[in-house]
């Protein structure tokens, strides 16, 4: 049987180990404090990325006091969209100063790893890093002031709560992810909606 291309609903979070853009470097150990852990795949041109940055602010400064963590993880390819190099990451955060550290996955293994279809891809782990929740964070995320629902907050409350998201998959809403030597509209062909209708 083939593997899935996303991680699928129980599946533990794969490790990592990415430069940030203050400088360090970060792996998975380096968030076992939290209580829950939130991966999203992003980027820095992406316009449902800009779309709902706010909105995802605003929901890592509720959760933060419940121990939740963000991480964000660039790995689009600088080849297709310049400024989604490494030195334009360091120059978005010192502008927007947002609560998360931002990771850069140059070669793409992580993306690869954890399935990331979108950008934003939200993938929820709980305190043991299994995933219990991946896909959007919002249903307007171009922009965020027109959303009508926010499964990411959904599902933080129900992890919080010792509860299993009501709803643990949605696909995500975005930019695909922009693969090293392929082109901007390429996927995986193993890549597949998360939710069919």
């Amino acid at each position: 049987m083939t593997k899935p291309f996303t991680l699928q609903i129980g599946d533990a979070a794969p490790s990592f180990s990415l430069p940030a853009t203050e400088g360090g470097m970060y792996s998975l150990d380096d968030f076992a404090d939290a209580s829950v852990l939130v991966v999203f795949f992003t980027c820095n041109h992406c316009p449902y990325v800009i779309g709902s940055d706010e909105q995802t602010r605003s929901t890592a400064e509720k959760y933060a006091p419940c121990g939740v963590a963000f991480v964000g993880i660039n790995s689009n390819s600088a080849a297709t969209h310049e400024s989604d190099d490494f030195i334009h990451m360091v120059s978005r955060m010192s502008e927007h100063g947002f609560p998360w550290k931002y990771l850069h996955d140059e070669s793409q293994a992580v993306a690869r790893a954890y399935g990331a279809l979108r950008t934003p891809h939200f993938f929820v782990f709980d305190s043991s890093r299994r995933l219990v929740y991946t896909g959007r964070g919002i249903d307007n995320p171009r922009d965020w002031t027109k959303a009508t629902t926010n499964e990411l907050e959904d599902a933080l409350e129900a992890v919080l709560s010792g509860r299993t998201p009501s709803v643990a998959l949605t696909n995500p809403i975005g930019c695909n992810v922009k693969w090293d030597g392929k082109d901007a509209h390429w996927m995986p062909p193993e890549a597949c909606d998360l939710v069919t209708r």
